[in-house]
């Protein structure tokens, strides 16, 4: 599966999908995101920025710090991916994808407090994880751990500060 995504993408679409993984690389589309969201969203807009951003913490902490290197998986083979950016792959473990489970995290966390905001960030999301196996630095089944990351980073962040409030306090 992995070698057909690499290979299905028209040039434009994968030019689109670098694109964006570009502006995804480091965080840098969520953090931009917030920033947007906190200078023109008011209260709401602060509150979402916050939650999406301590969200996305949590989840690179948990794919990144925790996943990475507990499970060394290598990226799938540069054989199979009939493009250039096969070059520009990370040396870490494939699994799991980061990228996701940051854009995964930010959307969720955002969306309660402020519905359209998580909309509009669901679609650049959606192509962060498609652009991991495009790309051939994921398997799918990297980008699917990774989105379960992120979702869970999401609820942590979430559920976490009344859980701890009321048991301990």
């Amino acid at each position: 599966m992995t070698k057909r995504i690499a290979a299905g993408a028209p040039p434009g679409l994968h030019r689109a999908l670098s694109i964006v993984e570009e502006t995804a690389e480091g965080s840098k589309l969520w953090c931009a995101a917030a920033a947007v969201m906190a200078c023109t969203g008011g209260r709401r807009g602060r509150a979402a920025a916050a939650a999406g951003l301590a969200s996305v913490a949590t989840a690179q902490l948990i794919s990144n710090g925790v996943c990475k290197q507990l499970v060394k998986r290598r990226r799938p083979p540069k054989e199979w991916i009939p493009h250039d950016e096969v070059e520009d792959r990370p040396d870490s473990s494939s699994f799991p994808s980061g990228h996701t489970a940051a854009a995964l995290a930010f959307t969720v966390a955002i969306t309660p407090t402020w519905p359209l905001a998580g909309a509009l960030c669901a679609l650049p999301a959606a192509v962060v994880a498609v652009e991991r196996v495009q790309s051939g630095a994921h398997y799918p089944s990297d980008v699917t751990a990774g989105a379960a990351i992120g979702l869970t980073g999401a609820w942590l962040t979430r559920h976490a500060p009344r859980l701890i409030l009321r048991h301990w306090l």
